[in-house]
């Protein structure tokens, strides 16, 4: 799907017809934006703006020049957007071109990104008067909802850390699995947000924007580096979780060994008496006795009172 956004009273166009793109210039034109793009689409667009769009596999390359790179007639940048989903964030490249001060947009889904800016550009038109400033704009709208992801990341860290202290002090398989998802999460918005400040900083060192734009680009980078260490931050909460976790963990195991080993330890007296008392000699006075088997079954609670007496007086239980 084409969508293009015009200059002349902020008129947007969804999928427009090749007779349109004939009777417009580069001047009629702010940005045009590409959703899932058939190739019928992008060689439409190829032809107009006379340039060549970036493949999927080019958007996806991490190489510092992949970012950002400008060429005689166009600059081409491209980033990764993280998407929310249920079981975790999965990343999104997008490609941008700047031709003729046009900018032309690539993806493949839906991104909420993308309709902010586009609802801030049709409220302020006349603020976004090149493809350079709706670019910084589509940049800024990701900024906000960056931030908005570290927060959820940093709630749902303080929500486990929270249960973690409850009186019985259990932790199951769930929550740790939980731990390790939030780990993968937040690594993987740290990437976008550091693959944002890579594509930002070759902007800073551009000469081709607009005077009013290296301002927000700074205030951007500052934005982005809060944001990093809030990951960081959080990251490092997790860490301390998961070893917290580990370590209730080693304790219930502890715990139960000990037990074990007690009751071994427990049984061992009544065992020897009993072994001993299984021998079948003929010079064993008690085996003639009355109250022999009495007494054999006193002596075996006796030494098991004793064993257990001992280990409380050692304060091993």
């Amino acid at each position: 799907m084409i969508t293009l956004y015009l200059k002349s009273l902020n008129k947007v166009v969804t999928d427009p017809d090749q007779n349109l793109f004939e009777e417009l210039g580069y001047d009629d034109l702010l940005w045009i934006d590409l959703l899932d793009p058939t190739p019928r689409e992008r060689k439409l667009v190829e032809n107009f703006m006379d340039i060549n769009l970036q493949s999927r596999e080019q958007a996806e390359e991490i190489e510092t020049s992949s970012r950002y790179s400008e060429s005689e007639n166009s600059i081409q940048c491209n980033s990764n957007f993280s998407i929310l989903k249920e079981e975790g964030f999965i990343i999104e490249p997008v490609s941008f071109t700047i031709a003729e001060g046009v900018l032309i947009s690539s993806r493949t889904c839906y991104l909420r990104t993308f309709a902010e800016a586009s609802r801030k550009l049709q409220i302020s038109y006349r603020t976004h008067t090149t493809g350079y400033h709706v670019l910084v704009s589509i940049l800024e709208a990701r900024i906000d909802l960056d931030a908005d992801m570290v927060e959820i990341i940093s709630k749902q860290i303080a929500a486990i850390s929270n249960s973690s202290y409850d009186v019985d002090k259990t932790v199951d398989k769930d929550k740790l699995l939980q731990v390790n998802r939030l780990q993968e999460n937040t690594m993987l918005l740290r990437e976008t947000i550091f693959d944002r400040q890579r594509l930002l900083s070759g902007v800073q060192r551009s000469e081709r924007f607009p005077d009013d734009i290296y301002p927000r680009v700074g205030i951007m980078l500052k934005d982005i580096g809060s944001l990093l260490n809030h990951a960081d931050f959080n990251f490092e909460r997790l860490e301390f979780l998961q070893d917290m976790f580990m370590g209730l963990i080693n304790i219930e195991q502890n715990k139960i060994i000990k037990m074990f080993t007690v009751l071994s330890v427990l049984f061992m007296p009544p065992t020897l008496i009993a072994s001993v008392y299984g021998m079948n000699f003929d010079l064993m006075p008690e085996l003639q006795w009355e109250y022999g088997y009495l007494f054999a079954i006193f002596f075996m609670i006796a030494s098991m009172a004793a064993t257990l007496l001992f280990f409380k007086r050692k304060k091993w239980l």
